[in-house]
Formats: C-alpha cells, sequence, structure tokens
C-alpha cells in the first residue's frame, strides 16, 4: 500500500515584503519535501522578512518552525536574494529534522534494552508576541510553556531550536532548570531552587 503524504498546514507572512504567489507556491514546493523524512510535521510557519540597510542593501531573511511530534524545531537565514535564504532554511530545517529522527531511534533503541517506556513531553514555546514600549531595554517578549523532560530532552530541544539555552522543569527533580551552551565548550545546567 502506497503512503499517504499527510498534508501539513504551512502559513506564510510577509514583514516589508509582498509575497507573490510565484514565491509562496516555490516555499511550498520546498517545504513539502520535508515529508520525506517525517510525516509527523503538523504545522509550518515560514516568516519573510526584508530589511534594507545603507551598508549592504537589502537583505532577505526567511524565519522557519516546525511543530513535530510535539517538538519545536526553528531555523533562520539571510541572504540577498530571498528565493537562496529559502533554500538556506530548508537545508537548515532538514538537518535538524534528521538529528531529531537520528536521536529519537537511538533513544527507542536504549528504551527497548532497558524495557522502560518513554515519557511523552509537550511543546516548550507557543507563542511569541512583539511588544514596542515595555521598556527601552526590552525590545521582544516571549511566553513560554516549560514541560517535565530529562535534561537529555532538553539538550536536544535546545538544539532543534538553534539556542544558546532552555528553560524546563526537570522530570527528575520537579525543579525549573536550565541547560545552556558554554563558550568554552559543553553544555552548563542550572538548578533553581524556588
Amino acid at each position: 500500500m502506497p503512503r499517504r503524504e499527510k498534508i501539513m498546514d504551512i502559513r506564510i507572512k510577509g514583514r516589508n515584503i509582498d509575497v507573490s504567489e510565484a514565491l509562496e507556491n516555490y516555499i511550498k514546493k520546498k517545504l513539502m519535501k520535508l515529508n520525506r523524512f517525517s510525516d509527523r510535521i503538523s504545522e509550518i510557519e515560514v516568516i519573510l522578512i526584508t530589511q534594507n540597510s545603507k551598508t549592504s542593501g537589502d537583505s532577505h531573511k526567511v524565519e522557519a518552525t516546525i511543530r513535530m511530534n510535539g517538538k519545536i524545531i526553528r531555523a533562520q537565514e539571510s541572504s540577498p536574494d530571498m528565493y537562496a535564504s529559502v533554500d538556506l532554511v530548508v537545508d537548515k530545517l532538514e538537518r535538524r529534522i534528521k538529528t531529531f529522527k537520528g536521536k529519537l531511534i537511538d533513544r527507542w533503541r536504549n528504551i527497548r534494552e532497558e524495557n522502560v517506556k518513554p515519557e511523552i513531553t509537550s511543546s516548550e514555546e507557543d507563542k511569541e508576541t512583539f511588544e514596542g514600549e515595555l521598556s527601552d531595554r526590552i525590545v521582544r517578549r516571549k511566553r513560554l510553556n516549560i514541560s517535565p523532560m530529562s535534561v537529555e530532552e532538553a539538550l536536544l530541544q535546545m538544539e532543534l531550536l538553534g539556542h544558546d539555552f532552555f528553560i524546563f522543569i526537570n522530570a527528575d527533580t520537579s525543579e525549573v532548570n536550565v541547560v545552556y551552551l558554554r563558550k568554552e565548550g559543553g553544555y552548563g545546567l542550572i538548578e533553581i531552587q524556588i
């Protein structure tokens, strides 16, 4: 029986750019190819941003967020050409999905060996809102939904998001923890006691 392709919810938005039908079709065609790596992608949000700089000219930035298996995978790229930026972002998403699937396979192998059932976690970051005048120093505000997970899962989620840190509830201690990427290499863990 042939495998049915799951229909993904793809949303494309533009900032300082009108998204043409040709560009929208190009983006959708490129993103649909991600189905070959995972049929569990439920939605993809793409934001196209054009910025004009006096020194470097126009910059075309693409930010993409994938929701898959309760996880969030993010990528962003910019170049002088919007189509090239789309290609770069899709390549980065592809690599991150492969990394995620590889780590899931390794995790399942370890679980099978230990005869332990996996824990199911919900997504970490739900909404991002931009608010201008909170203060002169706050330029962006995020709302986080943090959920219980192991330190290893938090490190994986941090990699998938492409962030330098990740806030989560440690499933072993039920306390808020932060994992972060150290400048000297390796990772750090902050255990917060309230």
